[in-house]
């Protein structure tokens, strides 16, 4: 339903024209292989392929497409991830209709979009040391409550090295315990529940 309000809207626009709605990442990248549209709307968390996934597969095809993050999803490392993958805006779904509108304009016209709040959260992730894959890996797994022993066998690991992951973590994420870390991870779109 709202999909269909929104390219109504967008549709009632003099100088656009909406050429394609997707209901699932595949079928965005398949389309937008048929259309070529000059800028492209695109949520972050769909079925089937997500929507950092769709904006890699079409900047595979087009290193010049102009894609637009719409989304209600807005941690650091969603906004830094779709960014890195070559969204030109990242937008929140609260944002007003004209803003939106606005937005699409400036991307059409080469422009890269991204407000204040979402532009420091940006800064703040891009200044930060990230967390390596394996950290990412151990917690996951602390994330569903494992213990150190438990993440070891998991990751065909011993415990002293997840300990060291477990305490490289709490230093990159600036915290002091395991709730700590998981509930910064959660906020910076790390882990997902």
């Amino acid at each position: 339903m709202i999909l269909e309000g929104l390219a109504v809207t967008i549709g009632r626009q003099k100088d656009m024209r909406v050429v394609a709605k997707a209901a699932d990442g595949v079928e965005a990248v398949d389309l937008w292989k048929v259309h070529r549209p000059d800028v492209v709307l695109l949520d972050l968390r769909m079925p089937k392929l997500k929507g950092v996934g769709v904006i890699r597969e079409i900047r595979d095809e087009d290193v010049s497409a102009r894609v637009i993050v719409h989304t209600t999803y807005d941690t650091d490392e969603e906004i830094y991830q779709a960014m890195r993958a070559g969204a030109k805006a990242y937008l929140l779904k609260d944002a007003p209709l004209e803003e939106l509108l606005d937005c699409i304009r400036k991307v059409h016209a080469g422009e890269t979009c991204v407000s204040p709040a979402l532009g420091a959260k940006l800064a703040a992730r891009m200044s930060g040391e990230g967390l390596t894959g394996r950290e990412i890996d151990v917690l996951k797994l602390l994330g569903k409550g494992r213990s150190n022993k438990e993440i070891g066998s998991a990751l065909f690991i011993s415990e002293t090295t997840v300990k060291s992951h477990v305490r490289s973590m709490f230093t990159k994420l600036q915290v002091t315990s395991r709730t700590e870390a998981i509930a910064a991870a959660s906020r910076r779109g790390l882990l997902q529940f």
